[in-house]
């Protein structure tokens, strides 16, 4: 058994019924009835579930990305893991696309890959993305050994890889080596929004008429025999006739007529009796809860320009920062060869690229950091990626904003000057 499906049983309990009860099988949360399968494409119909997983994909897919030198912090523009992670990291495919790609995987099939194809001295030329029911994780009997069994998309051919050839990104895991995705975890939240976006489809279907009973006083006898030859009873032949003139979209608002003493009665309850919309807003905060996404970006929630700003910084932090900082040792670890490792390369990406449309807040960061002497001219130009200018690698500090190198020199005549002594 692999650690992964052990780990798993141990986890596991049994509700009332029997069902398993756990992320991997959700059957015993739905004790009422048998629940519809919900796959990642019709999960995608549900606007809410659309909404969480572009927002999420394309942030993660437009952060620039960059090679940095952990110990002097400066990037390297001119490595050769550039031509894959900034410029083309196969031939179908824009750095945007692929890492959108991948981060759509990771949240609606809890895993990413990504197959490492190398040159000769191991360095990375290309990254091909693996259907995630591609690739099998399995751990290897006696030496507790991991592998990635995956398909060459090129051949079909299945080949037993090494991790370090496969890109691996995952959502929750119980485990740590099989992500768990968001889908899997709010099952029940999303049957009751495909539940209600299917009966909200069927009310205006209908013409927005409820359904009721038709009723009269005369006593419509025994069974009929229609001309195929079977019998029903005449209250089928009423509720079909009915169905037929005044079901479906096209037969909305048309007028009844009704004879042998009959008379039609809503049953149902209205929307407004229901509070369909309220409830509509309830499960899209629910769904905005599993992905982690502020209700702003969905349309719903408080519309205010400052709460809103906090709200996109918390954003960033707290649903961003985590799956870019797991990518980023991934890459580091998969992508650089062991002497860039030693030499303290990383793969890093540009967070502020999500910041951007926040004006004043970038520029009074960028302000306070040049004063207090933190960053240069051209450490901000290269946030923004602009290119440097000449002299822009000086530094300033409070003192009139000189020159740190001189800071100390000046700083003492200053004082001299200010005691009286010789200039």
């Amino acid at each position: 058994m692999s650690v992964s499906k052990g780990l798993a049983a141990l986890g596991r309990c049994k509700s009332a019924g029997g069902a398993s009860l756990s992320l991997e099988s959700v059957d015993g949360w739905f004790p009422v009835g048998k629940r519809r399968e919900l796959s990642p494409d019709t999960a995608m119909k549900i606007s809410a579930v659309s909404a969480c997983v572009e927002i999420i994909s394309n942030a993660v897919g437009m952060l620039p990305v960059f090679i940095m030198d952990g110990s002097s912090k400066r990037r390297l523009e001119d490595h050769p893991l550039g031509r894959v992670l900034w410029d083309r990291p196969n031939e179908a495919m824009s750095p945007f696309i692929f890492f959108r790609l991948m981060e759509c995987h990771r949240l609606l099939r809890g895993n990413a890959f990504a197959w490492i194809y190398r040159n000769r001295y191991g360095e990375p030329v290309e990254l091909i993305p693996l259907p995630p029911a591609a690739c099998e994780l399995v751990i290897e009997p006696g030496t507790g050994k991991l592998w990635y069994l995956a398909a060459e998309p090129k051949t079909g051919r299945t080949y037993k890889l090494d991790p370090a050839d496969i890109l691996h990104y995952k959502a929750y895991s119980p485990d740590g080596i099989n992500g768990v995705s968001v889908l899997q975890r709010a099952q029940q939240t999303l049957q009751t929004a495909a539940a209600a976006q299917s009966y909200e489809q069927a009310l205006y279907e209908n013409g927005g008429r409820p359904s009721g009973i038709l009723k009269t006083d005369t006593d419509l006898g025994d069974t009929v025999k229609l001309e195929d030859g079977s019998e029903v009873h005449p209250k089928e032949v009423i509720r079909r006739d009915w169905e037929k003139i005044h079901a479906g979209a096209g037969n909305s608002f048309r007028v009844a007529v009704l004879d042998q003493g009959m008379t039609y009665q809503p049953i149902a309850m209205s929307n407004t009796d229901a509070q369909f919309v309220e409830n509509k807003a309830v499960t899209i905060a629910d769904i905005a809860r599993f992905f982690a996404v502020p209700l702003y970006k969905l349309g719903e929630g408080k519309m205010s320009y400052s709460s809103n700003e906090q709200n996109n910084i918390e954003f960033c932090v707290n649903t961003i920062q985590p799956i870019i900082t797991q990518m980023e040792f991934e890459d580091t670890a998969k992508l650089l060869t062991i002497s860039d490792r030693r030499r303290g390369l990383e793969v890093r990406r540009n967070m502020m690229a999500l910041l951007r449309g926040d004006t004043d807040s970038r520029e009074r960061w960028y302000k306070g950091m040049r004063e207090a002497g933190v960053l240069s001219v051209n450490d901000i130009l290269a946030l923004e990626d602009m290119p440097a200018v000449a002299g822009g690698d000086e530094r300033y500090a409070s003192l009139n904003y000189v020159p740190l190198k001189d800071w100390a020199e000046l700083s003492s005549l200053r004082a001299a000057r200010e005691s009286g002594g010789d200039k």
